[in-house]
């Protein structure tokens, strides 16, 4: 009997240091692809945003209290995205969502937003339906793709290209990147070779390929996830193009140029942040520190788009006052005037939730590595 009321007398005093702990945590919910289509830029998104949350937390946190990210893998799957949301708001209660990827994902978790008021920090699109019109409830840090791809398309128009295809997967991503090349062609005042999409779950890449083949296209926009534009590339080259791909920034990632294999090698992708070897970048240099403190090499570009956003969601916390709460991270994320988070400054108001609008070329070279 001794026995059994030491064992209750144990547990009761642990059960409110327990719950004294799970208090001192602010909590952020993240659905994301972990596996699937997009894992390998998920990964790196992940490790980047780590790099600054373990730093925030090893620093004492916000005002004391640890920055805790559930993560739930919603395998690049829309309805399954909602779903994840749904539990992070309504059953872990969660004060904010964090960096949801893709934009039919995001999309979907879109109404739960405004009906739980939750804010949603820096998700991993750049899809133009994100920023116009502003939802209240969305902060984006990264640019859009629109700008991405008509930034892809006048480079090559600018530098004699001429024969330019135009392929997307048929979703809201698709279709926002290529309005952003339609952009692009009309600046040029051309005319893609041709205009193709296909389905988001089940790609068949075969009637594109010939397409390819018969325009005799110089080079192929190519708007889709990493393991989509891999297979696609493989195809063409053993079909005998020699297109130049040209892809966005959500397949810049080290994990893109591993699909990539042995045709990553001169493949252009867009990037919407600094070099990650910039080191004349304050926010690159911190980024890599960081990175080579934990144990890494360096930094990915996908890498750097966690970094970006784990900066401006403890940014926000920190102003949000002793006790944030899902409203008042709103307000004080609408008082950002030009944030500065190494170089980048970040802004936004009510009527304007971008953030940066940063956008460049990069190039994979020979060893495996993405060159401005």
């Amino acid at each position: 009997m001794v026995k059994r009321w030491r064992s209750l007398l144990l547990l009761l005093s642990a059960a409110p240091l327990a719950g004294v702990a799970l208090a001192q945590n602010l909590l952020i919910g993240q659905t994301t692809g972990v596996s699937g289509p997009v894992a390998a830029g998920v990964k790196e998104n992940i490790d980047g945003a780590k790099l600054f949350f373990d730093a925030t937390n090893a620093a004492g946190g916000i005002n004391g209290r640890r920055i805790e990210v559930v993560t739930l893998d919603d395998r690049f799957e829309p309805k399954l995205a909602a779903e994840n949301a749904r539990k992070l708001i309504t059953e872990r209660n969660v004060l904010a969502l964090f960096m949801t990827r893709g934009t039919p994902h995001t999309e979907a978790i879109r109404p739960l937003l405004e009906q739980f008021e939750v804010p949603l920090v820096a998700p991993s699109t750049g899809a133009m339906v994100l920023h116009r019109p502003v939802h209240p409830w969305i902060f984006n840090v990264r640019a859009t793709y629109q700008r991405e791809a008509e930034k892809a398309v006048t480079h090559l128009a600018t530098v004699g290209v001429e024969r330019i295809a135009l392929v997307h997967v048929d979703d809201s991503f698709g279709a926002d990147g290529a309005a952003g090349a339609m952009k692009g062609f009309d600046a040029a005042r051309r005319k893609p070779v041709f205009v193709e999409k296909f389905d988001r779950a089940k790609p068949d890449l075969a009637p594109i390929v010939k397409q390819a083949l018969a325009a005799d296209a110089q080079a192929i926009v190519f708007v889709a996830a990493a393991a989509v534009v891999a297979d696609g590339t493989k195809q063409l080259r053993t079909a005998g193009s020699r297109a130049q791909i040209v892809t966005l920034s959500n397949n810049a990632s080290g994990g893109f140029i591993k699909q990539m294999g042995e045709h990553a090698a001169g493949t252009i992708v867009t990037q919407v942040f600094p070099h990650e070897r910039s080191m004349s970048s304050a926010f690159v240099r911190q980024a890599n520190d960081l990175a080579r403190a934990a144990g890494m090499d360096g930094v990915t570009p996908q890498m750097l788009e966690g970094f970006a956003a784990a900066k401006v969601l403890v940014e926000g916390l920190r102003r949000a006052g002793n006790n944030p709460t899902r409203a008042g991270l709103q307000q004080a994320l609408n008082g950002f005037r030009r944030v500065d988070i190494g170089g980048l400054e970040v802004s936004f108001s009510p009527t304007d939730h971008s953030g940066l609008d940063f956008a460049d070329l990069s190039i994979i070279g020979s060893d495996g590595r993405f060159r401005r």
